[in-house]
């Protein structure tokens, strides 16, 4: 048990995948959603897959969001199952979320410097 106290560093990691189950759509859905924030570019710009998924964060939020919560391992989907039919071309394929408490810094100390790994585990 750990007990609250204050300047505690509560971290939420979290891992939601997808998995691409058609590449065109995906880059229509991308380019489609780099449209509506910014209408007067060119969405030629969308290239590469850091750039679909970049502005679909931003336009959206996590990736494939508007999907129902799904269980990973027992109770889940069984492995393999892809959803095929959705728009964005993308199939949700599980989220975890761990708490972590007593990170040495929070994120927004290293100000523009952040730790070569961000998403390491406190030593401990």
């Amino acid at each position: 048990m750990t007990p609250l106290r204050e300047g505690m560093i509560i971290s939420v990691r979290t891992r939601r995948d997808v998995v691409v189950v058609d590449p065109a759509r995906f880059l229509a859905a991308a380019r489609a959603a780099y449209r509506d924030l910014h209408p007067d570019a060119d969405e030629a710009e969308i290239t590469d897959v850091y750039d679909a998924v970049g502005v679909l964060l931003d336009r959206f939020g996590p990736l494939a969001s508007d999907a129902p919560d799904q269980l990973v391992g027992y109770g889940g989907p069984l492995p393999g199952h892809r959803v095929l039919d959705r728009p964005d071309g993308l199939s949700p394929a599980g989220e975890l979320q761990q708490i972590v408490v007593d990170d040495p810094m929070a994120l927004q100390d290293y100000g523009c410097f952040l730790p070569e790994d961000p998403f390491a585990l406190p030593p401990g």
